[in-house]
C-alpha cells in the first residue's frame, strides 16, 4: 500500500476570480473573462480578445514592493497562488507554534515544485529602444547596452523565480524542481511532487504552475499556427476554430497522509494518480485518434489503482482548436465508450492558462466536486459530429462520483492526465 497524499491547501488566480470558489462560480453563472484586451494596443492586430486578470494591482498580489523589481508579472500571479496555498493548509500557523528544531525540521521536509510558462517574449523587450537608437549599428549597441537594459534584467526572467520566492517567503527548504513544459508544466508539477512524497523525498510540498501568455508576439505567432480564435472560444462545438489565452496561476498543498494527520491539518482533497505522454509526432502535429490521450488516461487510472467507471467528472483540455477537441473526443470515446461520465471544460470562461491551464482547472475541479456540480459549457450550442457521443451540455449537471478526471495537452503532442478526489465541503 502506497502513501496517500491528501491536499490540504488550495490557492488559484485568473481572469475570472482569485479563488477557486469565485471562478467555479463565474464558470456556473456562465460569465467568461475574455473580452478585450486592455494590456496593449490592439489595433491592426489579428486577435483583440483574451482573459487578462481584471483591475491588476501588483501590490494586492505581492506586497514586498522591492521584489516587484525583480520579477515579472508571470511571478507575480505565481506567487501569490502559492502563497495563498500554503496560507490555506496553515503552513505558518503551525510551523510558528513548535519549537525551533521542530521548526527546522518543517521546513527542511517541505518542498516546492513549478511548472513555468519560461518563453515569454516580454524577455527581450528592454532590448527594443536600444535596437531602434542603434538603428543596426552593432558598435553602438554594445557600448550603450551597460546604461540602458536594466542589469537585473538576468534574475527577472529566470525560469524559477516563483520556486526561488515562494521558497523564501514561506521558509520552505525541501525537495523542489522547477519544470518548463508548456501547456502540461503545472500538471507535471503536481505529479512530480506527489511523487517525491510518496518516495519520502518530503513530508509536504507545494506544487505551483504560472503562465502570463498574453502579449504581441505570442498572439501573432499563435495565430499564424491557425491556433487562435478570432471570436469565441467555443470548446467541442461545430463552430469552433480556435482558443484564446488567459493569464494566472494555480497552486495545491500537497502533503503524506500521516504528516496532515500529525498537524491536525483539513484535507480539501487527494491527488489519485498522473500519467504524461508524448505522441512523438511533431510540434504542432495530433494524431487524429487521440492516442496520447488515451496513454495518459490509462496510465493515470493505473497510476491510481482506480477503473475509468470510477471517475466521476471529465475536465477536459477543451481549447476549442478543430483538431484537438476531435482527437480529444476520440480519446475518451475510445477510453470509457458509451459509459463516460459528464464532460466539461473551463477554458470557454478562463482563456488558455499555457502553463498554469491544468493546475487552474484542477482547482476548479476540486471546487466544483465539493460543491456537487459539474459546471456546463456556454458557449456549447451546435454539436460536432466528430465530437458528438461526449456527454458535454451547456447546462450544470451532477458529478457521478467524487473523483475528477484532468486533461491537459500541449505542443509536441504532450498530454498529461490527473485524477483528482475531493473531500465533502
Amino acid at each position: 500500500m502506497r502513501s496517500r497524499i491528501v491536499i490540504t491547501g488550495m490557492g488559484a488566480v485568473c481572469g475570472a476570480g482569485r479563488t477557486p470558489e469565485a471562478m467555479l462560480a463565474a464558470i456556473v453563472e456562465g460569465r467568461s473573462a475574455i473580452g478585450p484586451i486592455g494590456g496593449f494596443d490592439t489595433t491592426g492586430w489579428p486577435v483583440t480578445n483574451a482573459a487578462e486578470i481584471a483591475d491588476f494591482n501588483a501590490r494586492a498580489l505581492v506586497d514586498d514592493r522591492k521584489l516587484h523589481k525583480l520579477i515579472r508579472r508571470t511571478d507575480m500571479v505565481g506567487i501569490y497562488a502559492g502563497d495563498r496555498a500554503a496560507e490555506s493548509a496553515g503552513y505558518a500557523a503551525y510551523r510558528d507554534a513548535l519549537d525551533e528544531d521542530a521548526a527546522n525540521a518543517f521546513c527542511d521536509r517541505t518542498g516546492v515544485y513549478v511548472g513555468s510558462g519560461a518563453g515569454a517574449f516580454e524577455n527581450q523587450y528592454d532590448f527594443f529602444p536600444l535596437m531602434a537608437a542603434a538603428n543596426g549599428d552593432l558598435v553602438k549597441f554594445g557600448r550603450d547596452l551597460p546604461d540602458t537594459v536594466n542589469p537585473m534584467w538576468l534574475l527577472r526572467t529566470l525560469p524559477n523565480n516563483v520556486l526561488c520566492h515562494v521558497g523564501i517567503r514561506n521558509r520552505l527548504k525541501g525537495a523542489n524542481a522547477c519544470i518548463t513544459n508548456h501547456s502540461v508544466g503545472g500538471t507535471l508539477a503536481v505529479i512530480e511532487a506527489a511523487e517525491a512524497l510518496r518516495h519520502g523525498e518530503a513530508d509536504r510540498a507545494l506544487a505551483i504552475g504560472h503562465d502570463t501568455p498574453i502579449e504581441p508576439q505570442n498572439i501573432l505567432y499563435y495565430d499564424q499556427c491557425g491556433l487562435l480564435s478570432h471570436s469565441v472560444l467555443r470548446p467541442f462545438d461545430l463552430r469552433r476554430d480556435g482558443s484564446l489565452f488567459g493569464e494566472g496561476a494555480g497552486a495545491v498543498a500537497l502533503e503524506t497522509e500521516a504528516a496532515a494527520a500529525a498537524r491536525g491539518a483539513p484535507i480539501l482533497g487527494e491527488v489519485l494518480g498522473g500519467g504524461y505522454v508524448s505522441e512523438a509526432s511533431g510540434l504542432l502535429a495530433i494524431r487524429d485518434d487521440g492516442d496520447g490521450v488515451v496513454r495518459a488516461i490509462e496510465a493515470a487510472l493505473a497510476d491510481a489503482g482506480i477503473d475509468a467507471a470510477d471517475v466521476g467528472m471529465i475536465v477536459a483540455h477543451g481549447n476549442g482548436t478543430p483538431l484537438s477537441d476531435a482527437s480529444e473526443a476520440a480519446g475518451l470515446r475510445r477510453v470509457f465508450g458509451d459509459r463516460c461520465p459528464p464532460v466539461t471544460a473551463f477554458k470557454w470562461a478562463i482563456g488558455h492558462l499555457i502553463a498554469a491551464a491544468g493546475i487552474v482547472e484542477t482547482t476548479i475541479a476540486l471546487a466544483a466536486l465539493r460543491a456537487r456540480t459539474v459546471p456546463g459549457i456556454a458557449t456549447y450550442a451546435e454539436p460536432d459530429p466528430a465530437c458528438a457521443a461526449l456527454p458535454v451540455a451547456s447546462e450544470a449537471r451532477t458529478p457521478r462520483s467524487d473523483v475528477a478526471l484532468v486533461l491537459c495537452r500541449g505542443f509536441a503532442a504532450t498530454d498529461a492526465a490527473l485524477l483528482v478526489r475531493a473531500t465533502p465541503a
